[in-house]
């Protein structure tokens, strides 16, 4: 299973040479985990050839991207493209997006005598088995109902927190995967910006070093942190690493890749 970051930054934007995309991971050639702007950089081929989207939560950095790649490949695809989230992430999604003012409902699009796409609830701990890796969802506490996931190839896992604050139930569901190799987990704001992330429930440097001191997993896990800011990856590194845990947590980087 080969996993490929398209984006994962908090924002957007140019900061010297490197062009800030949001939240999307694509696994192997059809499936992508959120469609944040990161999809843009793919080809209209490679659009075409994704069949399975999972949402993490509905907020426009993790589904900004989904939309337009739906219209710009309907016509090129003999079968619906399949939307995971939580029932709840899908209802908003269907009120708020695929509602004909903001977008069209391609739910209800014949494109070569198939809809254009089709929504499928998923609930956490649920595994779906897609051609033989594994995609279970996994608890997540944002502001609006979210979950990450985890992506098992049997070889190994990788775990996606998604959009989360200190989170109880995580823990205990992350020390069953006996093959856990990554974890990629956010830190949005600095720990001077602690109010802002409480409100807003996203994890701060202080915060993400007890969330991983409550974690019993292996002591190779690799530790990638996503959903930085613009402007504050240097900073937040930095009081991550001042924070010391017995992982060693390094930023995610677009474009990296995890062979599982």
């Amino acid at each position: 299973m080969r996993v490929e970051v398209l984006g994962c930054s908090g924002g957007i934007g140019r900061i010297g040479g490197q062009v800030l995309q949001t939240t999307s991971l694509r696994v192997d050639h059809d499936i992508l985990i959120d469609a944040g702007t990161g999809v843009a950089g793919l080809t209209l081929a490679e659009m075409a050839a994704i069949d399975h989207v999972f949402i993490t939560h509905s907020h426009v950095d993790h589904i900004a991207a989904l939309p337009l790649m739906i219209d710009s490949v309907a016509e090129m695809r003999q079968a619906p493209m399949t939307i995971y989230a939580e029932a709840a992430t899908l209802e908003i999604l269907r009120e708020h997006v695929f509602n004909w003012a903001i977008w069209p409902d391609f739910s209800e699009i014949t494109v070569c005598k198939s809809m254009a796409i089709r929504f499928q609830p998923v609930a956490v701990g649920a595994p779906l088995y897609l051609g033989g890796r594994t995609i279970t969802p996994l608890p997540a506490v944002h502001a609006v109902p979210a979950v990450g996931y985890c992506l098992d190839s049997g070889a190994g896992s990788l775990a996606f927190t998604g959009d989360t604050t200190a989170n109880d139930a995580l823990w205990p569901m992350l020390e069953h995967v006996d093959n856990l190799r990554h974890l990629i987990i956010e830190t949005a704001f600095p720990d001077s910006e602690q109010a802002l992330a409480l409100r807003s429930k996203h994890l701060y440097p202080s915060l993400l070093a007890k969330e991983l001191a409550r974690f019993a997993g292996p002591a190779d896990l690799a530790v990638h942190i996503s959903h930085i800011k613009p402007g504050q990856a240097e900073r937040i590194m930095r009081e991550i690493a001042g924070h010391g845990t017995r992982f060693s947590p390094q930023m995610l980087q677009d474009g990296q890749i995890f062979e599982l």
